[in-house]
């Protein structure tokens, strides 16, 4: 993988990319509705909008990179690092990146960073998210259940002390 899968820093440029990668994430839930193509559109937008205000205010610091597969952007991977935590907030891929093991070799990355430096490992997970079996099969648990989110960690390994939520 490490031969063709790169990170590299978010630009401004990046933009229009980065919410046809948000979109193509509520592509089937909105699919669900009865809205016009417009409506998805300003919809999409709109929360896109809000969430990287939200990931920007809450998440100084916070590394926001495109994930690039032989060159090409195939999605984006954002994580955020604390003294005793690395937080996945978010890591989407394309859908035609998807299945290929990149979201696994990018997390198995972030594992093997976090304990050499005894950190632990967090992520929000939608309940639904298909994503939560390779979670769970990659060994995060359930910290706490936060309505539509379940908030999962991965302790470092040789870690003693219990995981926070």
């Amino acid at each position: 993988m490490e031969e063709f899968v790169h990170l590299r820093p978010i630009s401004p440029e990046d933009e229009p990319f980065l919410l046809q990668v948000y979109a193509s994430t509520r592509a089937e839930e909105l699919a669900l509705t009865n809205w016009t193509q417009d409506q998805v559109k300003q919809f999409v937008q709109m929360q896109f909008s809000a969430q990287k205000q939200y990931y920007e205010a809450h998440y100084p610091g916070a590394q926001f990179q495109v994930i690039l597969v032989r060159g090409e952007p195939a999605g984006r991977f954002y994580v955020h690092t604390t003294e005793r935590e690395i937080r996945i907030m978010d890591i989407a891929l394309l859908p035609q990146f998807r299945r290929q093991r990149i979201g696994s070799w990018l997390i198995k990355r972030i594992f093997q960073d976090a304990d050499r430096n005894q950190k632990e490992v967090g992520i929000h997970v939608e309940i639904y998210n298909p994503a939560m079996r390779l979670y769970e099969r990659l060994g995060f648990t359930k910290a706490a259940d936060r309505g539509v989110y379940l908030y999962m960690v991965r302790r470092p390994e040789g870690a003693l002390n219990p995981p926070t939520g």
